[in-house]
């Protein structure tokens, strides 16, 4: 059967067939093969390679593998799984089903080295949650996104793997020599790969744990050069940072719009703000742009590059990101 494949040197196999999985595009029901000094890589979606590889897409027989086995044929249902790197997370209120379907993911060909139920929403300032260990003993892991590691423990720090294609939307954009400040940093999912792309990144975060990771992530992706991490407080970074930020990441997306007064005093001459919410459908972007309107205030012009709907967060409310550059008056 023919189908798309990545066509590279055979020494470079491993490393892009990372990438295609880091893409989500790695088509495990055929097989890769090797023919003289080429491998080739099937693909379940051509449109999804990265760029750079995108002319090495060629149409190819392929034999079809044997698939796994997986949690939904032992369970006789598919249920609701999210990876993050080696933890397998479940969402049931049900304990004796969350125990079933945790059973059943160990007992398959997944990856795994836990199995976690989410036991409480995400809460307070540092937004971590409480968790169920249901297999395997650790929270701790290394996620892959997008060809960067991120060391994390999410019994301590935020993370969403959810938001992997925004995060590699917004970095997109990215030049080189570019100042971004990401107010909000977390692990570093937005500032490891901004400093990849060349940008000299300031992460600032709340939660000193995350800024550990940050740290440890920097280090790990070969970016550490390029990364302030600081951890406290964002409105601290005014008095040393003020007018110096050319990108601005804001995802806090309950509460950014209390700190647009700090985005504005971070801006410099020209800046571009990554703004998220959460807000109604009726009206998903008209209340943060008219905060931002009014924190940018006389002293910078407002033009929206981008509105976009990330996902969908509860009935009737999306969680949202404005893209909006400010230039000074």
């Amino acid at each position: 059967m023919s189908v798309p494949c990545v066509a590279v040197d055979r020494e470079r196999g491993e490393s892009v067939r990372a990438r295609l999985a880091d893409a989500d595009v790695l088509d495990g029901d055929h097989r890769i093969a090797v023919v003289d000094a080429t491998i080739y890589i099937p693909v379940t979606d051509p449109d999804g390679v990265p760029d750079d590889l995108l002319d090495r897409v060629v149409e190819r027989d392929a034999d079809r593998r044997d698939r796994p086995r997986t949690p939904a044929e032992i369970l006789g249902y598919e249920p609701s799984l999210e990876r993050l790197g080696e933890i397998v997370i479940v969402d049931e209120d049900d304990d004796e089903r969350a125990r079933e379907i945790a059973a059943a993911v160990m007992a398959s060909d997944l990856p795994c080295d836990t199995v976690l139920n989410r036991a409480s929403p995400i809460e307070g300032e540092l937004r971590v949650r409480e968790w169920d260990v249901l297999a395997g003993n650790g929270t701790e892991t290394v996620h892959r996104e997008y060809g960067h590691e991120f060391a994390l423990d999410v019994a301590a720090v935020y993370f969403s793997p959810r938001l992997a294609t925004e995060r590699h939307r917004v970095v997109g954009g990215v030049a080189p020599g570019e100042s971004v400040i990401d107010m909000f940093a977390g692990v570093g999912p937005y500032a490891v790969p901004m400093a990849a792309a060349g940008a000299d990144v300031v992460a600032c975060d709340l939660n000193p744990v995350a800024i550990e990771y940050l740290r440890e992530n920097a280090a790990r992706n070969g970016v550490a050069d390029r990364i302030t991490a600081i951890a406290g407080d964002v409105r601290e970074l005014v008095d040393d940072y003020a007018g110096t930020a050319d990108r601005l990441v804001m995802n806090l997306p309950h509460s950014a719009d209390e700190f647009l007064d700090v985005a504005v005093a971070l801006a410099g001459d020209a800046c571009l703000i990554h703004y998220y919410d959460i807000q109604h459908e009726d009206d998903p972007f008209g209340p943060g742009l008219e905060a931002i309107r009014a924190a940018a205030g006389d002293e910078y012009t407002v033009a929206v590059e981008t509105e976009r709907i990330v996902r969908s967060y509860a009935p009737h409310e999306h969680n949202v990101c404005l893209d909006v550059r400010l230039e000074r008056v």
